[in-house]
């Protein structure tokens, strides 16, 4: 079985930074992909890709997003980050840590294999 452990939330206000880091541990192989996903709160939001970093460097991103995070990977010490600059407001949600077992980029919710705990984010105006 593979753990993620998700951290680094916080608050901070527009134009402000912070960075998310995910942790992987258990049964995780250094083939997986690792990426973050967001669900705003609300009834029936669902989560939405963010980005993700597959094992030999091949990353996507979300339009919402480019430019202004950067996810980057540690592979020894299987690890994920997300630097976000430039905050909005509207980048306030719970992020999630995902991974699946493959190199494929999955923008899918339903394709992620294992989940993080969520970290939440909170940008003020």
């Amino acid at each position: 079985q593979v753990q993620l452990v998700d951290s680094g939330g916080g608050s901070v206000q527009a134009g402000g930074s912070l960075r998310l880091s995910c942790a992987a541990s258990g049964r995780f192989s250094a083939t997986y992909t690792l990426g973050w996903f967001r669900q705003f709160s609300g009834p029936g939001k669902d989560r939405e890709f963010v980005a993700a970093v597959n094992w030999h460097g091949g990353s996507g991103y979300a339009d919402s997003v480019k430019g202004r995070f950067t996810i980057a990977r540690d592979s020894a010490k299987n690890t994920v980050y997300l630097q976000m600059n430039s905050l909005k407001p509207e980048d306030t949600a719970i992020y999630y840590c995902a991974a699946t077992p493959d190199d494929s980029i999955s923008y899918a919710p339903e394709a992620i294999s294992v989940w993080g705990q969520g970290a939440q984010v909170t940008v003020s105006s």
